[in-house]
């Protein structure tokens, strides 16, 4: 693949997921939830942190939640630029396929959640209670490096109590699947996945 059809793939992916946040963020309150299916809903939630709403202050108890935020979007503008080498290093070099489509569903992913964190904040004013607006009047919910990434895909296809003789989980109600994602989301899970199930010929040295 040539570093500019991989390119096109990246702002395809992009368009898609930022199109879905803005339409959602512009038109959905927060925890709003629209029915598609009865395993799939639409459900509008905003995660602050990392995967499955984990802060980075969670583990490092001595700094705070504004602090760990801007730790952790700082380190994923670094990191992009190290997926974006890796992109363009593995294309100058021929490297497989497979190795490719995977950087290039990573690189989509972590930038289409980078945007929500870096400008969504001066972007959009908040969505408790209200339908937020675009460039608001009054300025956004907080300032640059602070936003919230976007998340509406909600796929609740069991629900229900777990049998008794599970250890651990036992009795206690369960749904599968719960966490709610994005399309940036999805893009990272399956280039992980690339690497994770085709691992040897994503690697193939030849």
């Amino acid at each position: 693949m040539t570093l500019k059809k991989s390119i096109l793939f990246i702002v395809l992916i992009l368009f898609i997921d930022q199109i879905s946040k803005i339409y959602i963020k512009t038109h959905f309150v927060i925890g709003e939830e629209l029915k598609v299916l009865s395993w799939f809903r639409i459900y509008f939630v905003e995660n602050d942190g990392m995967a499955w709403g984990t802060k980075l202050s969670d583990f490092i108890s001595f700094i705070s939640d504004r602090t760990a935020k801007l730790s952790l979007t700082i380190f994923r503008i670094v990191a992009i630029f190290g997926i974006g080498y890796w992109l363009y290093d593995a294309v100058k070099k021929q490297q497989s396929p497979v190795l490719i489509w995977a950087i290039v569903f990573i690189f989509a992913g972590a930038l289409g959640n980078i945007l929500d964190s870096v400008f969504y904040g001066v972007l959009f004013n908040d969505s408790f209670g209200q339908v937020a607006s675009f460039l608001p009047p009054e300025g956004g919910y907080d300032t640059l490096l602070h936003g919230k990434v976007v998340d509406m895909l909600y796929f609740p296809i069991w629900k229900g109590y777990l049998p008794e003789w599970l250890p651990f989980y036992g009795g206690q109600y369960f749904t599968f699947f719960e966490p709610v994602f994005n399309v940036a989301d999805v893009a990272i899970s399956t280039g992980f996945g690339l690497l994770v199930f085709f691992n040897k010929k994503a690697f193939s040295k030849d």
